[in-house]
């Protein structure tokens, strides 16, 4: 069920409505314009960042935006190995603890629905910062601002989510953000092996957005506003030659990026193997780092949002 003012805990997607949608992206405008307003708004706040998967961007744009808001931060990011959960303690308990000693936690989980059950034990509010192969709603934040920064609208918008869209939050995440929109056309493009789940297209339908699956990305390139590439994740695969059969299947090079639209975009969750070619990098329609600096920005309103 959407939220239309008061967050709590940031679980997944599907809690934003589009008011409370525009509202972050419009303070995220006013910090990337007037950022000496926000200083000290979080002052004597501690965010605790408990990742149980590695992280650098999520990790380190989160740490950043509570500094940049006088906030202060705990946390480790190895959580897994180097923490009470390696004595057999559970989740749970581990939360228990740490909301004691923290304003908000921030958690990076290997397992679907670990944010979830965080959330329903914690004194403080909850961030998923990506939980296994299940959502990464900042990440969508981030993603959907990027989008209406980069082509000034998200209404009517035609999106092609290209490569491991089964284990992929980030497109998951996304997707569930994009129904909150108008005149939406979304293009799952991956190979059986890694195809967007039943749930995720289930959603679409009773949003009314449309959909299209295919694996011939070519066909895809000149239809599309955005081209959102993400990485075959090798880790989500346990069988080393299931994982070879799909890697490297789509890569965006000049050749591929002829055949894009003049205005569309190039988006990518990174961090990124072989998918895109490092000569596309200088291309004004590549993205991916101008949208990876947009986190900072949205995750200060977000916490703005949870702690002022």
């Amino acid at each position: 069920m959407a939220v239309t003012s008061r967050l709590r805990h940031v679980i997944e997607s599907q809690q934003f409505s589009r008011t409370l949608l525009e509202e972050l992206f419009a303070r995220s405008d006013e910090i990337k314009r007037e950022p000496h307003h926000f200083i000290g708004r979080l002052a004597g706040q501690v965010m605790a960042a408990l990742f149980y998967e590695p992280s650098t961007r999520t990790r380190l744009s989160f740490e950043a935006a509570m500094l940049r808001l006088g906030g202060s931060t705990i946390g480790t990011d190895n959580a897994r190995e180097f923490s009470s959960a390696a004595k057999g303690e559970t989740l749970e308990d581990t939360i228990r603890i740490v909301s004691g000693y923290a304003d908000v936690i921030v958690l990076r989980h290997n397992e679907e629905g670990a944010a979830k059950r965080a959330a329903s034990v914690s004194d403080v509010p909850i961030i998923n910062a990506g939980d296994g192969t299940g959502q990464h709603p900042t990440q969508a934040l981030l993603d959907l601002y990027t989008i209406r920064a980069e082509l000034g609208r998200i209404d009517g918008v035609r999106v092609a989510m290209v490569g491991d869209l089964a284990n992929g939050r980030t497109v998951r995440s996304l997707a569930y953000l994009l129904s909150k929109f108008k005149d939406i056309k979304v293009w799952f493009v991956a190979p059986p092996q890694v195809a967007m789940r039943d749930d995720l297209k289930a959603h679409l339908d009773e949003h009314d957005v449309p959909w299209v699956e295919t694996e011939d990305l070519d066909s895809v390139l000149p239809e599309v506003d955005v081209v959102y590439q993400t990485r075959i994740q090798k880790e989500r695969f346990t069988d080393p030659e299931a994982y070879n059969a799909v890697k490297g299947i789509y890569r965006i090079d000049k050749k591929a990026l002829s055949q894009m639209r003049k205005y569309a975009i190039l988006m990518h969750p990174l961090p990124r193997v072989d998918e895109i070619s490092p000569e596309v990098d200088a291309d004004p329609r590549a993205a991916y780092f101008r949208q990876a600096r947009n986190g900072l920005h949205i995750r200060m309103a977000l916490l703005d949002r949870l702690l002022a």
